[in-house]
């Protein structure tokens, strides 16, 4: 293995418990991955936390080292792991070195002490909850198929109790999709979150008829579709856009400001290439990514091998080149590939309109959204570049719609929309008018 490939940063997604949760989410990709360990007791031990802690500030060769956490549900693990690992990361870590720590978690174990632990050491929580009581309880239930809505908002009062810095993460399914604005008006009125991701949920069936791998082209029934996805993110950003934009921070829509600035992608399934954010798991194995901790994906063992070693790896190398590699013609051609490039290999598993493998399953739902944002992104884009803020995109929008609905009230029956959308005035801007 050669370092001198290894990129100058990388991202660690540390699974402490492994695969095991107390919640039993139906659409959880990842509590089956607890097979590939049996027999284990899906703990992580000190031993392999030191490797980690080690490993890790060792191998980042920037200012920076995130130490991430994640699950199963990594709360599990119990506060003094983490007490553990604070003082680990003070024992190893180079002069000058700032650390920054994030943790996923569903939030039903949080109290004060958690919650103050979090203050303390300036922890990002990533919170999941898919939206008001009855959109969250359709899948996010116990081990006993109970709802667990009321125990994750009383950590999401914990948390705000302790002002702890908070990005909501909500995976976006079949019994959520319709929703998108009673979604994101309960994540901002109600909870008065101000950080928020949305996840599209693609469950792949496999030959044995579950969803442990990365397999297969048909998906489950709770899985979002391409149209909904789409329809979801345009509902949401029409609302964002004209009075959010500075307040309210949508990853997705961050992510796709970033490109139109022609800034490096914000989040790595945009990225032209992948490779950089791997999965560690209980043991210390290390795999190619979160989404592909299969035995064919597994690099080897941090007590056993540098981190930088596995990441740099001429196979994990391959492993990032082939998402750019296998990349249809169909979207190289695309006029929105500068903002999707593909997304993510894990949902690569469809055919294009003529026939090419490796088509992304979500395509005509990024399309569609990535096409209906382009005009207000082309404003905020113009307006960072001058030097302004982009809220003021809130005032610059409407008023333009409101001249291209009184130019499209005078347009002829047939004649194009002014607005240059290329449709017809009447069924575009001249709507308004009817």
């Amino acid at each position: 293995m050669d370092t001198a490939t290894a990129p100058l940063s990388f991202h660690v997604l540390a699974k402490p418990t492994g695969a095991i949760c107390n919640l039993d989410c139906k659409y959880c990709f990842f509590l089956s991955k607890a097979e590939l360990y049996p027999g284990s007791e899906l703990r992580m031990t000190d031993a392999v936390l030191e490797w980690y802690i080690r490993r890790q500030v060792e191998a980042q060769q920037g200012p920076e080292v995130t130490i991430a956490w994640q699950g199963g549900e990594p709360t599990l693990a119990g506060l003094d792991f983490y007490r553990r690992s604070v003082e680990l990361v003070e024992k190893h870590r180079r002069p000058g070195q700032t650390v920054r720590y994030t943790i996923q978690t569903n939030g039903t174990l949080l109290d004060d002490d958690w919650c103050a632990f979090f203050r303390a050491h300036n922890f990002l929580v990533g919170l999941s909850i898919d939206g008001p009581r009855s959109l969250h309880d359709a899948y996010r239930v116990d081990k006993g198929g109970k709802p667990t809505f009321d125990r994750v908002i009383r950590g999401w009062g914990f948390l705000q109790e302790h002002e702890v810095d908070v990005n909501i993460l909500c995976t976006v399914h079949a019994a959520n999709a319709e929703s998108p604005r009673e979604v994101y008006r309960f994540f901002r009125d109600e909870l008065g979150a101000r950080f928020i991701q949305f996840i599209p949920i693609v469950e792949r069936v496999n030959a044995d008829g579950g969803t442990r791998f990365q397999e297969g082209s048909t998906v489950t029934d709770r899985s979002v579709t391409a149209a909904q996805w789409g329809r979801f993110l345009v509902a949401i950003f029409d609302e964002w856009v004209r009075r959010d934009v500075g307040t309210v921070f949508v990853q997705m829509f961050d992510a796709a400001l970033a490109s139109w600035v022609g800034a490096p992608p914000a989040v790595c399934i945009f990225a032209e290439t992948c490779g950089d954010a791997v999965a560690l798991m209980h043991t210390g194995d290390i795999y190619s990514c979160d989404h592909f901790v299969e035995p064919k994906y597994l690099l080897g063992n941090l007590t056993e091998a540098p981190l930088g070693e596995m990441v740099g790896s001429a196979r994990q190398r391959a492993f990032g080149a082939a998402k750019q590699d296998t990349l249809p013609r169909y979207c190289r051609e695309c006029p929105v590939r500068f903002a999707c490039h593909g997304e993510c290999p894990k949902n690569r598993f469809i055919l294009t309109p003529d026939g090419e493998p490796g088509l992304n399953y979500l395509c005509a739902g990024y399309k569609a959204f990535f096409t209906h944002i382009d005009r207000p992104m082309r404003i905020m884009a113009d307006l960072l570049r001058r030097g302004r803020y982009a809220d003021a995109v809130t005032q610059i929008l409407p008023a333009e719609e409101a001249r291209f609905v009184a130019a499209a009230s005078r347009a002829g029956r047939n004649d194009l929309c002014p607005c240059g959308s290329g449709q017809k005035a009447k069924r575009c801007h001249g709507r308004a008018n009817t």
